[in-house]
């Protein structure tokens, strides 16, 4: 347990957990889908004034008692400590998360081979070659998602300062430099300006409340909370990190990736004239399209793209395990290498029947309620754990621990006022905001 990040290695793991494939994937698929720029204003505002009040109750959670999650909660209650732990199941959500997560990554790294030959000429190509992949070419999907599923694993193994640390500090400034150099290349494009124009000119009449649902998913979903991930990052953390300027630096450069990634895909959109709502198809299929209408240059551009997913996704992809890992390790005194091994085998087993749910001859068979196992694992952790995981962090810290313990953690970076407006935001604004959009999902979505 003398395993810490250092302060840059802090800063670094916990934005790489937070800039995932929900940043790069997620964010553009929702935007377009959502009528842009609308979206994006109100997707800031459930970041800045919900997230956020969370993000900082789970820093709280983990530094102020340096356990996993469940032991946090019994820790930190004044009483009834032993019921509060059950509040600790929620980081088998960053399981669920992960375990279609990797799908995704999969998918990931097999378009960044797929750069290297001639890329398909038109959306037909480009659609057939994404359908094969998820509905019939069974062995290269498990291929791909045993790679992805190894490498995140080969990570966490190596413990925080050797694996999580030293993965983010090599993976998060290379992604900014990918993305910067691909926005430049955006900026000298036609469609910049359509791109530029979509994301930051407002028009609030496309907004609905499955818009608003969709924003605070994405918000919880980006800033990595309601899994454990933060308190557990927060309880491996070295003396003298500041944690309200870390987490400002955090959240903006979460923000700032997301809005990056968004121009970069919706230049390429406007360049060509695509459709912006595509769902998945706007990543894998419209965008591969268009890089191979530009030569030598497009698949570079493409081999980049999916390099830059990559990186955003096992940054993202070793936070979402390690609370887990985190608590067997505390809970049970096995060995990192022993929790790590249990843990990825919960995943392998849920990864696959998400794999084969999506494959033409086995999809009848991995169906629950009508949905595929990978819709039914993608629905229950972002629309139903990550939020309730959220909420319990807001209501544990908001209103069962001691005021004053907290003050004396956040009070001298933020100030008497700014304490009040953050304990407030967290009391209040957070777990209202997350009831009322639940209810909505759960039981008025559909009507």
């Amino acid at each position: 347990m003398n395993d810490k990040f250092s302060k840059i290695g802090f800063i670094l793991a916990v934005a790489g957990g937070a800039v995932g494939l929900g940043n790069a994937w997620k964010f553009p698929t929702l935007v377009g889908q959502n009528g842009g720029s609308a979206f994006v204003l109100l997707y800031l505002a459930l970041t800045l004034g919900v997230g956020f009040s969370i993000f900082l109750a789970e820093m709280a959670l983990g530094r102020l008692s340096g356990r996993d999650l469940p032991s946090a909660y019994e820790t930190l209650a004044p009483r009834g400590g032993r019921k509060w732990r059950a509040a600790g199941v929620f980081i088998a959500g960053g399981m669920l998360v992960l375990s279609f997560y990797l799908v995704i990554l999969g998918w990931v790294i097999r378009y960044i081979f797929l750069g290297f030959s001639p890329l398909p000429a038109t959306a037909e190509e480009a659609g057939a070659v994404f359908d094969d992949l998820i509905s019939h070419s069974l062995a290269t999907s498990l291929g791909f998602y045993a790679l992805a599923l190894v490498l995140t694993l080969s990570v966490v193994a190596r413990g925080i300062k050797s694996g999580i640390e030293r993965l983010n500090v090599v993976m998060m400034p290379l992604l900014f430099v990918l993305l910067l150099a691909m926005l430049a290349y955006a900026c000298t494009m036609q469609g910049f300006g359509a791109a530029a124009k979509f994301l930051f000119y407002p028009d609030f009449g496309k907004i609905t409340v499955n818009s608003v649902l969709s924003a605070l998913g994405l918000a919880l979903f980006t800033l990595c909370v309601g899994v454990g991930c933060i308190a557990a990052y927060a309880a491996s953390l070295s003396e003298g990190v500041r944690l309200v300027r870390s987490s400002v630096n955090i959240v903006f450069i979460n923000i700032a990736i997301g809005l990056m990634m968004g121009l970069i895909v919706f230049t390429f959109i406007f360049e060509f004239r695509t459709d912006p709502a595509q769902g998945a198809g706007l990543v894998f299929v419209s965008l591969t399209t268009m890089f191979a209408k530009m030569g030598l240059a497009g698949q570079v551009l493409e081999v980049a793209f999916f390099v830059s997913l990559f990186f955003a996704g096992i940054t993202s992809a070793v936070s979402m395990i390690e609370p887990f890992v985190f608590y067997l390790i505390g809970r049970f005194k096995i060995s990192r290498l022993r929790a790590v091994c249990i843990s990825g085998c919960v995943i392998a087993v849920l990864g696959a029947c998400s794999l084969l749910s999506m494959h033409a001859d086995y999809a009848s068979r991995f169906k629950l309620f009508g949905a595929s196992f990978f819709d039914c694992l993608d629905f229950v952790s972002s629309n139903v754990m990550l939020p309730l995981g959220a909420l319990t962090s807001a209501i544990f810290v908001g209103f069962v621990m001691d005021a004053q313990r907290l003050r004396g953690l956040f009070g001298a970076d933020m100030g008497e006022l700014g304490f009040k407006i953050w304990y407030f935001s967290l009391r209040f604004v957070a777990p209202v905001a997350i009831v009322i959009i639940m209810a909505n999902l759960l039981f008025f979505s559909g009507k």
